[in-house]
């Protein structure tokens, strides 16, 4: 059954559920601009934030959730283990520093931003988070980046396969080979940068935003969801935080769904997995 309500989540292969809309806070500065982001976004009704060590942020969200009010077993916190910590010992180490950072004693996702397929440690490293997961310490874990071969390569070693793929997911980039995969794998979907970063000057968005009186922003984030895909857009602008969530009283047609779809043309606006080291 399609999303309703911005409180609506997807139940993961075990059984937490996670909000199908958050908030990303790649590029919000640290301090006041991520506190005031999240607290806005909080205030409108969110209750996923996603962050990681790399944004350098990690304190400024843990303050803001300090201090939103909002209980926290009633928010969904991500945050993703940065490359150059991969390995078994060093990923148990970067987990701790970023739970300090955060101010959290548990953490509701955990990911390993990147493969790094020529490094060859996430398997190594996806251990350390089994570890992490049976202790208690994130209520679930998974991947970002991670194509099929990435996929299939960590689960055939694995004791727990991942409950989620955060992954660059757009309409020119719509990842129908991978998005089948993970589906057939109870993996869930989860879409970084799903505004294009701001590339939404496309005809086809625009006549169908204007059919349903919403902006191309929010007719993408739609798709996004209708697609069983969650989705992440970040913002610092009261306003958009609002407007993005403000996607639950409308439904795209299958029709317009497959308009959507016929936009892909494998285009990265951010960087390719397989060549990420």
């Amino acid at each position: 059954m399609l999303p309703k309500h911005l409180a609506d989540c997807t139940r993961l292969a075990n059984g937490v559920e996670m909000p199908w809309l958050g908030l990303g806070v790649w590029k919000v500065e640290e301090g006041q601009q991520v506190e005031d982001a999240v607290r806005t976004a909080i205030e409108t009704g969110y209750r996923s934030i996603d962050t990681a060590a790399i944004y350098r942020n990690e304190q400024g969200v843990g303050r803001a959730i300090a201090n939103c009010g909002v209980p926290r077993d009633q928010l969904f916190i991500t945050t993703k283990l940065w490359n150059e910590n991969q390995g078994y010992e060093t990923t148990l180490k970067a987990f701790e520093e970023s739970r300090n950072k955060l101010g959290l004693e548990y953490f509701d996702l955990y990911l390993i931003h990147w493969p790094l397929p020529k490094r060859g440690k996430y398997k190594e490293t996806w251990k350390a988070m089994e570890k992490l997961y049976k202790e208690g310490l994130i209520r679930a874990i998974g991947v970002s980046n991670f194509q099929v071969d990435h996929l299939k390569d960590l689960m055939s070693d694995a004791e727990i396969a991942p409950m989620v793929n955060q992954v660059e997911y757009h309409p020119l980039l719509s990842q129908q080979e991978l998005l089948a995969f993970c589906k057939a794998n109870q993996i869930q979907m989860e879409a970084w940068s799903p505004l294009m970063q701001g590339n939404l000057d496309l005809p086809v968005l625009h006549e169908i935003a204007d059919a349903h009186g919403k902006t191309a922003a929010q007719v993408v984030l739609r798709w996004d969801i209708q697609n069983g895909v969650v989705t992440i857009p970040k913002s610092v602008t009261p306003h958009r935080v609002k407007e993005n969530a403000d996607i639950f009283d409308f439904e795209l047609s299958s029709e317009e769904m497959e308009r959507i779809n016929a936009l892909n043309q494998n285009k990265r606006f951010g960087g390719n997995p397989d060549e990420i080291n």
